[in-house]
């Protein structure tokens, strides 16, 4: 097939106009003269107050200069979790992408061996060869650093797997996506590949005495066997060579920012990730301090994980109640879902348009997508977004206005 193909829209380049004003907005924020910031206000309100929608329909090219990006999912999950990870897989597939999945050593490696069976019977994946399973699994308590440690190894075997994503994203087996890759990957097409959104915050209250003062061991990080994380008597006192910073562990990093974290010859990500290893919870924690207190990369930092997350604090889960909000959030993904609960299916339904136990299609499949094979190929160049593309727009615009990128950011 000749040439780059992407899906457009009848309607008018609005949509892209509004991403490439945030765009331009990131980029003069961090590298143009302050001076500038009040000309651009204005070409802003002129950018963003046309009214086209942002839904593609058609088969036209993007501008040059706008490939479509490539996304690293790191997809993990424990015991009992092997179903859920191969529903999320298909929910969040493309053949531009790559999927690493983690089952961690609380699962029996029976279960290992079963997700590694289910994965190479998709013809699909056969032939993309873009899904692989973590032969040698990791502890992963998330009330520990054995967390962080298995999310580190999962995104350094992705740096050896693909040569060309963009971006790195893990999931958890309880979160789901609430629109189709087309759809994130269309509007990823048009944002700087240096960005990197993780939910963070300066001001951390109840945290100093419960997360950051306490001293824990995880024996995770050297027991064959599960057992829990231990807490040592002291407290420590909070640095004062860095400011802490706290979070989500969910994440969305750009490659450039996970090659330094592994690979980078500053000291600064080895030192944090010491300090961090005898701390609760630290994969809540060690993205958000090593971003903003990195002079490289704390004005790429946008204060959003794309995640919508259930707000009652007493059930902790999504239920059908909550479509309403979730879908209105605009978020890429929402969690924590229960086991095949009625949520995932009217998602599925509603929002994917997946069949029940088919891969997501897309683009990227001209014919159909059954029984894990797609009976014709296309290009995994070729995106069909649709309103989903429409409310993460709205939502990404929103984080990287000149009102709120700045004022968000490492504070």
């Amino acid at each position: 097939m000749a040439g780059k193909l992407w899906s457009f829209s009848r309607e008018g380049n609005n949509g892209v106009r509004r991403l490439l004003a945030a765009s331009i907005f990131f980029f003069l924020s961090v590298f143009l003269f302050l001076s500038l910031l009040p000309s651009l206000k204005f070409l802003a309100s002129l950018s963003l107050s046309a009214g086209a929608s942002v839904i593609r329909s058609s088969s036209s090219p993007l501008p040059s200069g706008f490939p479509v990006p490539s996304l690293a999912y790191l997809i993990s999950g424990t015991d009992g979790d092997e179903e859920r990870l191969i529903r999320l897989l298909f929910a969040v597939y493309h053949p531009r992408n790559v999927y690493l999945l983690h089952l961690d050593l609380a699962a029996p490696e029976e279960q290992r061996r079963a997700l590694a069976d289910s994965v190479r019977a998709v013809r699909v994946f056969r032939s993309a060869r873009n899904v692989h399973v973590m032969g040698k699994a990791d502890f992963a308590d998330p009330r520990g650093s054995s967390a962080l440690s298995a999310v580190l190894h999962g995104a350094a075997v992705l740096l050896r797997l693909g040569v060309s994503w963009d971006w790195f994203v893990n999931l958890d087996a309880s979160e789901y996506p609430l629109m189709t890759q087309d759809d994130i990957l269309h509007i990823f097409s048009f944002l700087p590949r240096d960005l990197n959104f993780v939910r963070h915050s300066g001001h951390i209250g109840w945290r100093e005495s419960r997360r950051l003062k306490p001293i824990i061991v995880d024996p995770g990080l050297y027991h064959s066997s599960k057992r829990d994380v231990m807490y040592a008597t002291q407290k420590r006192e909070l640095p004062n060579a860095y400011r802490l910073f706290s979070g989500s562990g969910s994440v969305i990093l750009s490659r450039r920012f996970l090659d330094y974290c592994i690979l980078g010859i500053e000291n600064l990500p080895r030192t944090l990730l010491m300090y961090y290893a005898n701390i609760p919870s630290s994969h809540s924690n060690y993205f958000q301090t090593l971003l903003c207190n990195s002079a490289k990369f704390s004005g790429s930092v946008v204060n959003s994980d794309l995640r919508y997350t259930s707000q009652n604090w007493s059930m902790g889960v999504l239920t059908v109640a909550d479509i309403g909000e979730l879908t209105q959030s605009g978020a890429a993904f929402a969690g924590r879902f229960e086991m095949n609960s009625p949520a995932l299916d009217w998602i599925d339904r509603k929002l994917l348009n997946r069949q029940q136990g088919e891969i997501l299609s897309g683009g990227w499949c001209l014919g159909k997508v059954t029984e894990g094979s797609c009976s014709v190929w296309g290009s995994p160049e070729v995106l069909n977004p649709g309103r989903g593309a429409q409310r993460l727009e709205n939502l990404v615009v929103d984080h990287l206005s000149d009102d709120s990128f700045l004022s968000n950011q490492c504070k």
